[in-house]
């Protein structure tokens, strides 16, 4: 496996990967990857078997970004990176690929003195898996809040470094 910093190239099978779990993130084509691409101070894909399985896409503060949970990490805390989503190909679960991308991102976040990652997962609906995998990384609740027209309930989550 071999990670790397995504690239024009890489984005239409982003935006694809992206919506094999749009219930899980949220929805985003081609011209908000690029919105997002630029944004981003750590945006990473992993290449198994020469494509591309899986990818991770974070932004510093203070970065111009509209989300409501990036936003309210704005408002609780004056450093950090947040992770807008990681995908990981269906076909690719459960092979270690997604903690390979987070202990690339706590690496940076580390040598840049980020303090802490700040991430979210839908409690309602709930996605289990997510919360199994950001327990691992240490992970804990800072707050809850709903989003995306009161559809979804999230938990703030941040990690401290």
């Amino acid at each position: 496996m071999e990670l790397r910093d995504a690239c024009e190239a890489d984005f239409d099978r982003i935006v694809e990967l992206n919506e094999g779990e749009v219930q899980q993130t949220s929805p985003m084509d081609r011209q908000r990857l690029i919105e997002l691409d630029r944004l981003s101070s750590f945006h990473k894909v992993a290449i198994v078997d020469g494509q591309i399985a899986a990818f991770l896409l974070a932004m510093r503060e203070g970065a111009d970004y509209d989300s409501e949970n990036y936003n309210w990490f704005s408002a609780h805390y004056s450093r950090f990176v947040y992770v807008d989503r990681i995908v990981v190909s269906a076909e690719y679960s459960g092979k270690g690929i997604g903690a390979r991308l987070y202990q690339r991102l706590f690496e940076q976040a580390r040598s840049d003195e980020a303090g802490r990652i700040a991430c979210e997962y839908n409690i309602e609906p709930p996605n289990h898996a997510s919360r199994a995998f950001h327990d691992r990384f240490g992970f804990v609740q800072v707050g809850t809040q709903w989003v995306a027209g009161d559809t979804k309930r999230v938990s703030l989550q941040v990690a401290q470094l």
